[in-house]
């Protein structure tokens, strides 16, 4: 690896990222000063390019955003840093961007981007696959993407006592389950908080107030045969544990709506009657290869496809979070890739989380509920998502029979029906149960 030097062009920084079709400012060598820019500018084009529509981007500084997460660490308490991971033909480009001083350029050499789609390709491979569930196979290529994206810049991370890590990624690494990166002691979820965006200038940059919002769980256990889509028998239970029932109360106050009551209409005129602060949707979400028509999210019987999630009012009354908590995504795709981290500009909704593959039932139910727990605490969303997937690593949370046991004074126990009781105790430590799962967009 090198630290940046002024021999570093911007056709060398950015040529591989630039879209055809999109002219690109390459007249000025890169700098510190104009590298954030320059990066902002170029993946905005791939996201309009992707979407088929402007989007409302502004130029934006490494300075100002120097700035702006210094605003953040006084109104969150949380230090944060902004992390530009691009993939080339040879090299990986990683652009560090923190409160103090200018941005940090390291090339790292002896990668390239076929190495980290066969990486992430590999990574996601060992932790989802059912027969090694219990193995720790995927730790040489957790450790690999590791010295690739983390430990060229570590010392400053340290040096600076960072808390939240905010990924701006390039081809291969959207989709990468950057909370199981392994430094050879520690994942990365343990050392920080993460988040993803699609581009610093296309974020809603002020943090949330979610303390007080109300929640809409809706979803949906079952599917016409005909969608060919498995049935989730551990919806009723997440959403009853979420937004509670009419005898039981639940974490957040709200309402639920489950199979037949799941539809679109319900969901514009829950939209338009209430105010909810989080919308949290346990169905099937699809980001496919293509454009965004063939990606979607499934309602009772229809789909509400990417291209068509704006005609979903989430802006009147502001959405703080939208959770998707049965997700997969294409790996290696780029445009299901974009899909995936386009999510909240997609939507117009502030922040969202969603997953890159199908977690079980039980270990959805988990983790959802724990990071509900974590949620009316936590100085952050995506603090909030860590405390959740620790207490899933170091097993405070587990599933032994037909009993969900969570943390904390009010972790009580939730009861599983027989159709979602485990056989045994389920290990819920292994990355394949909470490492899917990412705030995407605002992470505050």
């Amino acid at each position: 690896m090198r630290f940046w030097s002024a021999g570093l062009t911007a056709l060398a920084l950015v040529g591989a990222i630039e879209q055809p079709g999109r002219a690109a400012s390459l007249d000025d060598p890169v700098t510190p000063a104009n590298v954030v820019n320059k990066i902002e500018t170029l993946w905005e084009g791939e996201y309009e390019q992707y979407f088929d529509r402007d989007l409302p981007a502004s130029v934006i500084s490494a300075a100002a955003i120097s700035q702006k997460l210094r605003s953040m660490e006084q109104q969150t308490g949380q230090r944060s840093a902004l992390i530009y991971a691009m993939p080339r033909a040879n090299d990986v480009e990683v652009v560090l961007v923190t409160a103090e001083g200018e941005p940090r350029i390291e090339v790292i050499p002896g990668t390239s981007q076929a190495a980290i789609d066969e990486a992430v390709k590999q990574l996601t491979g060992a932790i989802t696959s059912p027969i090694q569930r219990n193995a720790v196979s995927y730790l040489p290529y957790a450790r690999r993407l590791h010295d690739w994206i983390i430990a060229p810049i570590e010392s400053q991370l340290r040096n600076q006592k960072i808390d939240l890590l905010i990924f701006c990624l390039g081809n291969g690494l959207r989709s990468a389950p950057l909370a199981a990166m392994h430094d050879g002691q520690r994942f990365l979820i343990e050392k920080y908080a993460i988040a993803r965006i699609p581009g610093f200038s296309l974020l809603a940059q002020e943090p949330g107030n979610l303390k007080r919002s109300r929640v809409l769980a809706m979803g949906a256990s079952e599917f016409e045969q005909t969608s060919n889509l498995a049935a989730l028998p551990g919806v009723p239970v997440e959403l009853q544990a979420i937004a509670g029932s009419s005898d039981r109360p639940g974490l957040w106050p709200g309402r639920s709506f489950l199979n037949r009551t799941f539809t679109l209409a319900t969901l514009r005129q829950e939209r338009q009657a209430n105010s909810y602060g989080i919308v949290h949707l346990a169905t099937h979400a699809e980001f496919k290869p293509g454009k965004p028509d063939q990606s979607y999210i499934q309602f009772w019987r229809e789909r509400l496809t990417l291209d068509r999630i704006q005609t979903i009012d989430w802006t009147s009354r502001p959405v703080e979070l939208l959770v998707l908590s049965a997700c997969r995504t294409a790996v290696g795709d780029r445009n299901a890739e974009l899909g995936f981290a386009g999510m909240a500009i997609a939507s117009g909704v502030k922040s969202s989380i969603a997953s890159t593959w199908y977690v079980s039932d039980r270990g959805t139910l988990a983790l959802m509920n724990e990071f509900y727990r974590q949620l009316r605490t936590a100085p952050t969303k995506s603090e909030a998502l860590r405390q959740a997937q620790l207490a899933l690593l170091r097993g405070q949370v587990q599933i032994e029979g037909n009993e969900l046991r969570g943390t904390g004074a009010r972790g009580g126990t939730v009861f599983l029906p027989p159709d979602i009781a485990a056989n045994g105790r389920e290990i819920l430590s292994h990355p394949y149960y909470w490492a899917a799962f990412s705030v995407i967009g605002n992470p505050w």
